[in-house]
């Protein structure tokens, strides 16, 4: 069978496995989901299932839907739909059906009457602990419940009294009966409803029980005719139960689970259960910190959709569990931005130059190029005066060998402006430099043609006239990789250091900048505005990534 397909996207297992039933005319059209649980925020984990199953079916002229997975309204909020929702498109994807799992409350429920009908499913008064018990091991048989020969009718009306809400949370479960000496332990009659006497953010309190998501699932796929139902490999022994479901629930869809490696990435924990425990317990700015790998938090942080999207595509799509180095991901960023962002200049931290032999009360403008790499990108004008701020690392009272910036009697270029020689410096009562006084040369203003001595050090600096006062917060990883010791928990491997904030100057053209514009300063790495604490007065930017990579 012959379809038009868009732009391909790299080639993997399951990509090969839908061009297959494409051309053996298994599939009409091909049909894929993206089906949160909303008790969370995304992280870059979800961003490569997205991708996944979004330019999959585009490229084969197909749908995704959006589907919460909202059988759970005890650790669901609509906050976190909102926010899902909001986080997919800033990705660049809009769903063809967006749909939740509770719009199917009611057809589940009828599935579940008909496995009881066909005895294929049961009334249980087991405990949690007693169902643990009697489950059996991988290489021991489990233990039949005492309440698996109910009549059907007994368990029909039992199961509509646990709808009515007539017993307590935890006294009864709906049972699926298959097979308690299954070597597959999912096949052993595993639970299909509960209790719970919680309000739903969707149905408010229509209902008094709720589906198991091992159940629900595959009746959603079912329901929706999506053709191929890809998740990670922890789901790969729940297949059978999958399959199990649509076939015994007699859904006139029947979709088909594949299952593909999780992204792992160094010095990154991707468990929303524990994202969530550093936002309660308020180790972080909430979830979109930009020390967190959730997809608001790396935008916060100034990560574009393009650099995400691209390097979910070449990490690839394998069935082999593997861990990703962060600095990979990185470098997918570099690449969007360097002929993207503005490059300017910022000072850190600060330490002011006095330029003697310039002139008191004047101020020049100098042009300054917008980005080197970038010609169409245009060019600026940045102001110059007596006194300007420069980088406390930019001078050394004793420098090293090959140290080439601002020394006593040594000479260097300002960026875009004259070369300055350093004749005098200030310290004050505890021995810290303070100020420094140097002389600079007119006939060297950038840009002049000069053609004389040369300097090898070149460095940035800000107009003490015109400077805009800024924070800059700069990130390391949030956690180390290193495994919990026995006793303590991934809290105990938080990086104590993990944000660094201070204060400093940027040019006099960054007063009032929007949040999410995104900047490289000179040798400090790429910036992006804080959409948080960020002022007009006083903007705060986030350090990004620094400029170079050792990956």
């Amino acid at each position: 069978m012959e379809t038009e397909t868009k732009p391909t996207t790299n080639t993997n297992f399951i990509k090969n496995i839908v061009q297959d039933d494409i051309q053996a005319d298994r599939v009409k059209q091909v049909v894929t989901r993206f089906p949160p649980e909303p008790n969370g925020y995304l992280h870059i984990g979800h961003a490569k299932s997205i991708c996944l199953n979004f330019e999959l079916a585009d490229e084969f002229n197909g749908r995704t839907n959006l589907r919460f997975d909202d059988t759970n309204p005890a650790k669901e909020d609509i906050e976190y739909v909102e926010a899902i929702k909001e986080d997919v498109r800033w990705l660049g994807f809009e769903w063809d059906g967006l749909f939740f799992a509770s719009d199917y409350f009611g057809e589940m429920y009828d599935r579940a009457v008909l496995l009881i009908k066909k005895g294929k499913a049961f009334v249980c008064e087991l405990t949690a602990d007693e169902m643990r018990t009697t489950r059996g091991t991988l290489t021991e048989p489990g233990q039949d419940s005492p309440y698996r020969t109910r009549t059907v009718e007994e368990n029909l009306d039992l199961f509509a009294r646990m709808r009515a809400g007539e017993f307590a949370d935890g006294s009864k479960i709906l049972r699926a009966k298959i097979d308690m000496a299954s070597p597959n332990i999912n096949l052993r009659d595993p639970a299909l409803y509960r209790i719970s006497h919680t309000i739903h953010h969707n149905t408010g309190d229509t209902w008094k029980i709720y589906p198991m998501y091992a159940f629900a699932h595959p009746l959603e796929d079912a329901i929706e005719g999506v053709t191929h139902s890809i998740c990670t490999l922890e789901f790969e022994d729940q297949r059978p139960f999958y399959d199990w479901v649509v076939e015994e629930c007699e859904m006139e869809q029947r979709p088909r689970q594949y299952e593909f490696a999780r992204l792992n990435i160094t010095n990154t924990v991707l468990s929303k259960r524990f994202l969530k425990q550093l936002v309660d317990e308020n180790s972080v700015d909430g979830w979109d910190d930009p020390r967190m790998p959730t997809i608001s938090g790396l935008r916060r942080k100034g990560y574009t959709a393009e650099a995400i999207r691209q390097f979910a595509r070449e990490i690839g799509v394998t069935k082999s569990n593997s861990t990703v180095d962060e600095r990979y991901l990185e470098h997918f960023l570099r690449e969007d931005l360097k002929l993207k962002a503005l490059r300017t200049m910022a000072v850190l931290k600060p330490l002011k130059v006095v330029i003697t032999n310039y002139p008191e009360g004047q101020t020049e403008e100098m042009e300054a190029e917008n980005n080197i790499e970038n010609p169409e990108m245009g060019n600026r004008t940045v102001t110059f005066s007596r006194e300007i701020y420069i980088e406390q690392d930019d001078f050394m009272e004793n420098p090293p060998n090959k140290y080439f910036r601002l020394f006593p009697g040594n000479e260097v270029r300002l960026k875009n402006a004259y070369f300055i020689k350093c004749n005098e410096f200030i310290k004050d009562a505890d021995g810290n430099v303070t100020e420094i006084h140097c002389t600079y040369d007119i006939e060297t203003k950038s840009g002049s043609g000069f053609t004389g001595r040369k300097v090898k050090g070149t460095i940035h600096w800000i107009d003490a006239a015109n400077a805009v006062p800024a924070e800059f917060r700069l990130y390391e990883p949030l956690i180390f990789d290193a495994e919990p010791e026995e006793g303590k928990t991934f809290m105990d491997h938080l990086n104590p250091n993990s944000l660094e904030t201070i204060q400093g100057f940027v040019e006099q053209a960054m007063l009032g900048v929007p949040a999410q514009e995104k900047f490289q300063f000179f040798r400090h790495g790429y910036f992006n505005v804080d959409s948080k604490h960020s002022t007009a007065e006083k903007p705060v930017f986030n350090r990004i990534v620094s400029l170079k990579s050792s990956f």
